[in-house]
């Protein structure tokens, strides 16, 4: 026997969060806009480790992926606390580690520059960085399918993470102190 569903009045639902706990009757939308960042910041690493798996780099995590593309930007070398600098990483360690798993696989070379050591692409990894690109265009830019009004509503959003990285960044410094 099958049972009914019963068709009610339409059920008020609140903001979509991940912590009920945590919402502000002064902004459930910063609640909300927590829980996408986690998802989307989730779909994003496995994105970004799948993707370079696909080009041929297995077995790296989503840190060592942005580790090797950063390493790549700008055909410049880049010295450790730079690196962690542009990343907003605080724990060294962290990036290092990654450097010596790309150093390993060949993909990152260093050199001593004075008292620093920098880091660069080798060969090998810029022909994994442009194969990664090749793979974005065809799975990730072709799907999005972005017109001009959604690419300047991306940029428009990419504004606003960077602002609110600096308040997130201010109020951890805040935190800290207390």
């Amino acid at each position: 026997m099958q049972q009914e569903c019963q068709v009610g009045p339409p059920v008020e639902s609140g903001p979509i969060v991940s912590s009920a706990h945590l919402v502000s009757p002064r902004s459930a939308e910063m609640s909300e806009f927590e829980f996408g960042l986690i998802v989307a910041g989730n779909a994003f690493h496995r994105w970004i480790a799948h993707c370079m798996s696909a080009a041929g780099l297995k077995d790296l995590t989503p840190l060592d992926v942005l580790v090797l593309h950063h390493v790549t930007h700008r055909a410049r070398d880049k010295r450790l606390a730079d690196i962690c600098f542009i990343m907003n990483v605080e724990d060294t360690h962290l990036i290092n580690y990654s450097l010596k798993k790309l150093l390993a696989l060949g993909v990152v070379a260093s050199r001593k520059s004075g008292k620093d050591v920098t880091y660069a692409a080798t060969d090998l990894g810029r022909q994994y960085v442009e194969r990664y690109r090749e793979i974005r265009e065809s799975c990730l830019i072709d799907a999005l399918n972005a017109d001009d009004a959604l690419n300047r509503d991306i940029g428009e959003l990419a504004r606003l993470l960077r602002l609110l990285s600096g308040i997130y960044d201010q109020a951890a410094r805040s935190a800290a102190s207390l």
